[in-house]
C-alpha cells in the first residue's frame, strides 16, 4: 500500500520513484522546484545537470544550466513561465526562459557584498514577485535582509538586519507573496515566518514552526494557504527528539495550522519520511512536489550512518499526490 500523509481533506499519497532520469543521471540536492502552466516540473538541483525538466508523470524532457549555475538554491516561476533562479554560490538571481535563455541577471557573479553589510547580495536564497511584478530577493546566509527590485532589476529598497526582533532575521531563507502584495519571509533560525506589507512594514509573525525552510503560497485568492517545509532538528542536543520534523506544515493566511505531513519520528529515507524539505511547488491538480537537500544535510541528520545510494539517485525529489474523495 502506498504511504498516505495527512488527514481529512489534506491527505496525500507518496509516489514512489517519481523522477525517471536518463541512465547514469541523478539528482543531487534538489534545492528548489517549480511547475509551469503546462504542469512541467523544473527541478533545480546541485548535480551535473542543474535544471532538469520533467512532465507530471516524472518523465524526463530536457536539462539545461550546465556551466551556468554555481550552487542552486531558490526557484520561482511567474505567470508567463519565466523562471527566477537564485544561485547562492555566485550571489546572483537569473531570470530565464523555460529553455534556459538568460533574460536578466541581478547581482555580479562571484562578487559577494561584504558580510552582513545589507548590500546585495551575499548568498541570496530565493525570490518572489509582487502583483505588479516587482522582484523580492531574500538575502540570505551572508546578509539578513530583503531587497525589492523593479521588474527590470533596479533596486528600490532594502529592509532587515541581524537579530531576533520583528523585522530582524537569522538566516532569511525563503520568501513568498500573495495576491494582496503581502510578503512572507522564512526566518529560519528564528523559527518563524515574518509577514510584511509590500514596502517592508512588519505586520505579524507565525511562530509554531521549527526551522522553516521551504515556503509556498497556494492559490491566488484573498485567503490562500501556505505549505511550509520545516527542516527539523539541527543540533546534537535535539537530533533525536520526536515531533520536531522534518515535515511539511499547511497553514492558513493567518498562520493557523491546518495539517501536518510527516515528521513525528524524525528524518529518514523510508517512504513517508523527509530528510530536509528545501523547496515546494504545486501543480494544477494540487499535487505537491518536494525538493530535498539530503546530501548536504545527511551528516546533520545521520552523523554515524553511511549515506545510501538511493539518496543521491531518487530521494531528493518527492511527489505527493493529493487523495481525492
Amino acid at each position: 500500500m502506498p504511504a498516505i500523509l495527512g488527514t481529512g481533506e489534506h491527505r496525500y499519497r507518496v509516489v514512489e520513484n517519481f523522477a525517471k532520469l536518463p541512465d547514469g543521471w541523478s539528482l543531487t540536492d534538489v534545492a528548489s522546484v517549480a511547475v509551469d502552466s503546462k504542469d512541467r516540473i523544473y527541478v533545480f538541483n546541485r548535480g551535473t545537470h542543474p535544471m532538469v525538466v520533467l512532465d507530471r508523470e516524472g518523465n524526463f524532457i530536457r536539462s539545461w544550466g550546465e556551466g551556468l549555475f554555481s550552487r542552486a538554491h531558490g526557484l520561482h516561476i511567474d505567470t508567463d513561465d519565466n523562471l527566477y533562479c537564485t544561485d547562492d554560490g555566485d550571489h546572483t538571481v537569473r531570470k530565464c526562459s523555460t529553455d534556459g535563455k538568460v533574460l536578466l541577471t541581478i547581482g555580479i557573479p562571484n562578487k559577494p557584498a561584504p558580510f552582513m553589510s545589507g548590500e546585495p547580495f551575499h548568498r541570496c536564497t530565493h525570490t518572489a514577485l509582487s502583483p505588479t511584478g516587482e522582484i523580492y530577493v531574500s538575502d540570505g546566509y551572508g546578509n539578513a535582509c530583503v531587497h525589492k527590485y523593479t521588474p527590470d532589476g533596479r533596486l528600490i529598497k532594502t529592509w532587515g538586519e541581524p537579530g531576533t526582533d520583528p523585522g530582524q532575521f537569522n538566516i532569511v531563507h525563503n520568501i513568498a507573496t500573495d495576491a494582496d502584495g503581502f510578503v512572507y519571509v522564512a526566518d529560519r533560525e528564528n523559527h518563524r515566518v515574518q509577514v510584511f506589507d509590500g514596502n517592508g512594514r512588519y505586520e505579524t509573525q507565525w511562530n509554531n514552526l521549527h526551522r522553516p525552510c521551504a515556503l509556498c503560497c497556494c492559490g491566488g485568492g484573498k485567503q490562500p494557504n501556505f505549505i511550509i517545509g520545516e527542516l527539523g532538528p539541527g543540533m546534537p542536543v535535539n537530533r533525536k527528539v520526536p515531533n520536531l520534523g522534518p515535515r511539511l506544515s499547511i497553514v492558513d493566511a493567518k498562520g493557523n495550522r491546518i495539517a501536518r505531513l510527516g515528521g513525528e519520528h524524525g528524518p529518514g529515507v523510508e517512504t513517508g519520511k523527509f530528510l530536509a524539505p528545501h523547496g515546494i511547488a504545486l501543480d494544477s491538480r494540487g499535487d505537491i512536489y518536494v525538493g530535498e537537500v539530503g546530501v548536504t544535510d545527511w551528516k546533520t541528520s545521520f552523523p554515524d550512518v553511511e549515506m545510501p545510494a538511493v539518496v543521491r539517485v531518487t530521494r531528493c525529489l518527492q511527489k505527493l499526490e493529493r487523495v481525492r474523495a
